[in-house]
């Protein structure tokens, strides 16, 4: 994998695929650069693919306290490496940043997000601060595991596999990242979608949902397409939460093929 330095010293790494225009792909909770290769794979014979991973995971650095600025600067770096006005695809809490870093300023082609985990309204907000407090307990008392599993149970993974996924090497991996969900949960500051600081995100947004994915999901989802100038919103049938690549990789091709377009013409 490459490297590149973002603002405060932080070694970022990354890795390209294929020829074409500029693509990053921005993985959520728990995701490294491999955890996108296989949407990338697909990608690549049109694109010039580029995946990272993000602080905190993988070869990538982790230089302290965190902030969600620092994480922007991470893929401002990213940007900068890769060069031009690139679009940009985030998944879960990576579509959040994704979002963020666009509506600082940074300069990107067009974005694609999938499901960014907003829980908007008051049953919703109740529940992201009582996450927000059970994950600082664990990860303050140095409970790892335990936070992974809250991480999972949250998002509906069911308790069995829970346990079958503890006695498989994946758990470890986990567990070494368990301290970057306190970076995604920063992220998503309270749980609502911040309509006036999106309100300044200029890229024409594709805001995409799955089909059998939850109330909440389906609510968030539209509400941030609607809260954002040039956002479009569409649900992908049959998918869940966990998006399947063969399924979004067409759907983000013809919608980042506009950008290509877009740069012909200017």
């Amino acid at each position: 994998m490459d490297k590149t330095l973002s603002r405060d010293g932080t070694l970022i790494a990354y890795r390209c695929r294929g020829e074409g225009p500029p693509v990053i792909l921005v993985g959520g909770a728990l995701a490294t650069a491999a955890t996108e290769a296989p949407l990338a794979r697909l990608l690549a014979p049109r694109f010039h693919v580029v995946t990272y991973d993000r602080r905190g995971r993988g070869d990538s650095g982790d230089s302290g306290p965190y902030a969600v600025e620092r994480e922007i600067e991470d893929l401002g770096a990213v940007v900068a490496a890769v060069g031009g006005r690139p679009s940009v695809f985030g998944v879960g809490a990576g579509g959040a940043l994704a979002l963020e870093a666009q509506a600082a300023g940074l300069p990107v082609g067009m974005l694609a997000v999938y499901e960014p985990p907003y829980t908007p309204g008051p049953a919703g907000l109740l529940f992201k601060a009582d996450c927000t407090e059970r994950l600082h307990r664990l990860l303050s008392a140095g409970d790892r595991d335990g936070a992974v599993e809250l991480f999972l149970a949250t998002t509906g993974v069911p308790a069995d596999l829970i346990a079958r996924m503890r006695s498989a090497p994946l758990w470890r991996n986990l567990e070494s990242m368990a301290h970057t969900l306190a970076y995604d949960d920063a992220l998503l500051g309270d749980g609502a979608v911040p309509e006036g600081r999106f309100a300044s995100v200029t890229a024409r947004t594709l805001v995409v949902v799955g089909g059998f994915s939850t109330d909440f999901a389906r609510t968030a989802t539209r509400l941030l397409a609607d809260a954002l100038p040039r956002g479009r919103h569409r649900t992908l049938t049959g998918q869940t939460r966990e998006l399947a690549p063969q399924v979004i990789a067409p759907v983000l091709a013809e919608f980042f093929a506009r950008n290509v377009y877009a740069g012909q013409a200017s």
